[in-house]
């Protein structure tokens, strides 16, 4: 039986549902109950846990075969981190507590920037992680294509897509939610033994002129894209009701400057199936 985290988000639903298909059992873990009915009635056992509650969780991976671990997202983190920290001494009690055959921990590229970021939270809670006595994979997949959703209302209505990232024709390490969760399922059932990290990116990096032409291509209108300039970010973070927007500038910072990326250039990442066109224009459909 394998203990699932965040089963209601893009990749640990799409975890779950490669499970299930493999004809493997699943304990959904949520606070909410009532967002388990849809995954009851797939036939998942519901394990009702806030990330928070380390006992309520402990119950949750107790008897799994493996647990995967998803980290809800914080994107204005409080000075020092200490949401991360707080999850991070929550999943060693719980985990200890339960035992559970072996962990897989949803990380991500730029977890070991050595420059402080917003994916320094990821970094805090590996290294958290790594003290539990329990076999450990952690994942760390590329830059999400899906974020491009945010882009949709502007591409179609205005044919323009506005960027963080630059220069705009370099292309930057991308993957799908779908190839994540089909990698995740592969990872998640390997019984093995060890810590070790493992690097997942998309089959070819894509740069945001990329994204440009897919939007284009999927509306069937050009699409141009419009770069945010760089001094303007913190101004237009702390309007949007950030209150610690230096963590996410630094973020971009590191891809832009190339300071966040897999090693070696991604030589060694495992590379997914799903092109960021397929993706782009599933979103567009969506609308």
């Amino acid at each position: 039986m394998y203990a699932i985290t965040g089963i209601t988000g893009q990749v640990g639903g799409a975890l779950a549902r490669h499970l299930l298909a493999a004809g493997e059992r699943v304990r959904a873990v949520l606070r909410d109950p009532h967002k388990g009915e849809a995954w009851a009635a797939q036939g998942c056992e519901i394990a009702v846990a806030g990330m928070d509650d380390a006992a309520a969780l402990a119950k949750a991976f107790a008897g799994a075969t493996a647990v995967f671990i998803l980290p809800p997202p914080v994107f204005d983190p409080k000075p020092g981190y200490p949401e991360a920290r707080r999850l991070g001494d929550t999943l060693v009690q719980a985990l200890t507590a339960a035992r559970p055959g072996r962990v897989l921990q949803l990380s991500t590229i730029g977890a070991d920037a050595a420059q402080d970021n917003l994916l320094s939270q990821h970094t805090l809670l590996e290294a958290a992680l790594r003290d539990v006595p329990l076999p450990l994979t952690i994942l760390r997949p590329a830059w999400f294509v899906e974020n491009a959703a945010w882009d949709v209302a502007s591409a179609r209505d205005e044919g323009v897509i506005r960027s963080f990232l630059a220069p705009t024709g370099r292309p930057v390490p991308m993957v799908a939610t779908a190839d994540i969760g089909r990698i995740a399922a592969e990872l998640i059932r390997e019984d093995r033994g060890g810590r070790r990290v493992v690097e997942l990116e998309g089959p070819r990096r894509v740069s945001p002129d990329d994204l440009a032409a897919a939007f284009a291509a999927a509306l069937g209108r050009p699409v141009r894209v419009e770069p945010v300039p760089r001094e303007t970010w913190e101004n237009l973070f702390r309007s949007q009701g950030m209150k610690n927007p230096m963590p996410r500038i630094r973020m971009l910072d590191g891809f832009n400057e190339g300071w966040i990326d897999f090693r070696d250039g991604g030589s060694h990442a495992l590379k997914g199936r799903v092109e960021a066109a397929e993706v782009i224009a599933e979103l567009v459909a969506r609308g």
